[in-house]
């Protein structure tokens, strides 16, 4: 859905200008994110220059292309989320500490160096913790 100026406005609005998911500050460059994924279909489309790219086609799921299901996020917190269901999210974002430390030795030696202390809280998202 294309958000006129005002709607726009009000999504970036919904938690003070803070980002839902992660709470930082937005600035002038922020995505309108659906809280429920539309998930849209791909299409192949062929370029001038003869090339093949996937283009976002018609929302699999229009009911949730709707003001109402838009959260105002930072581009990191967006790009992250995709099309994933919140808790979906979640479990993902959550699942990224055993990853770093099978994967990432200088996570590992940070870890040991005390720079990072791990608490193994739940992720719990701003607009969780605040009330619009």
């Amino acid at each position: 859905m294309r958000l006129k100026k005002a709607e726009r406005e009000q999504v970036r609005l919904k938690y003070g200008g803070h980002c839902a998911y992660c709470g930082v500050l937005l600035g002038d460059r922020w995505h309108a994110d659906h809280l429920a994924p539309v998930v849209r279909e791909l299409l192949s489309k062929q370029t001038v220059a003869g090339t093949w790219k996937l283009v976002s086609g018609k929302p699999l799921r229009p009911e949730h292309d709707v003001l109402e299901n838009m959260m105002p996020a930072c581009a990191p917190c967006n790009i992250s989320k995709g099309g994933q269901t919140l808790e979906g999210w979640r479990t993902w974002i959550a699942g990224h500490v055993n990853s770093l430390n099978s994967y990432h030795p200088i996570y590992r030696l940070a870890k040991s160096y005390g720079l990072i202390a791990e608490t193994g809280a739940p992720v719990v998202f701003h607009f969780e913790k605040v009330s619009p």
